[in-house]
């Protein structure tokens, strides 16, 4: 019930950090250490990069996609779970995903399984369920000027600090009241 309530949430364009399990070792974030958003809305990335993440309007995001359903959304086959493959987004799709779809229609994807990140893989399930998208908007968890954030406290610290709507710490769901 709480992925498919976050999952709800994420469709009503609200903005998630999302801490689970130990941290990612490298460049990027895998759903460990998140920042999570619907892909659907194009403004949604004006609003995390000036508002959230404070840089740059044009600064493009990732798409985590289900992998078995990421042939259809991009132009690519390759498994790539740690967000190094840079692809094609489809054309029918550039106007479903145009928050992670970059001006020459280019995205690095990351694919995700059920046995990679068994809950991220839940919460991007729950989302297609609801819109059809098997993709979400994933960013690093992290404000401005910081590193991505490594311990609970630093999560909530960046929470309060960047305006994210919600916040999950393991199964601990934060919101703003």
């Amino acid at each position: 019930d709480q992925i498919k309530d976050l999952a709800f949430k994420i469709y009503e364009n609200m903005v998630v950090g999302f801490f689970q399990g130990g941290s990612e070792i490298g460049p990027r974030a895998l759903g460990n250490r998140s920042i999570l958003a619907s892909p659907i809305q194009k403004w949604i990335t004006g609003y995390i990069n000036s508002d959230i993440k404070k840089r740059e309007w044009y600064r493009p995001f990732a798409p985590a996609v289900l992998f078995e359903h990421q042939g259809d959304v991009f132009e690519s086959s390759v498994y790539s779970p740690y967000m190094l493959v840079t692809t094609t987004v489809k054309e029918e799709w550039r106007n479903k995903i145009p928050a992670v779809t970059h001006v020459d229609y280019s995205a690095r994807h990351q694919s995700v399984t059920e046995e990679n990140n068994p809950r991220f893989y839940s919460l991007i399930s729950k989302f297609n369920e609801k819109t059809g998208v098997p993709v979400l908007l994933n960013t690093s968890f992290n404000g401005p000027h910081e590193p991505i954030v490594e311990t609970p406290m630093d999560a909530i610290g960046t929470f309060l600090s960047c305006n994210l709507d919600i916040l999950v710490l393991n199964n601990i769901v934060i919101t703003r009241g």
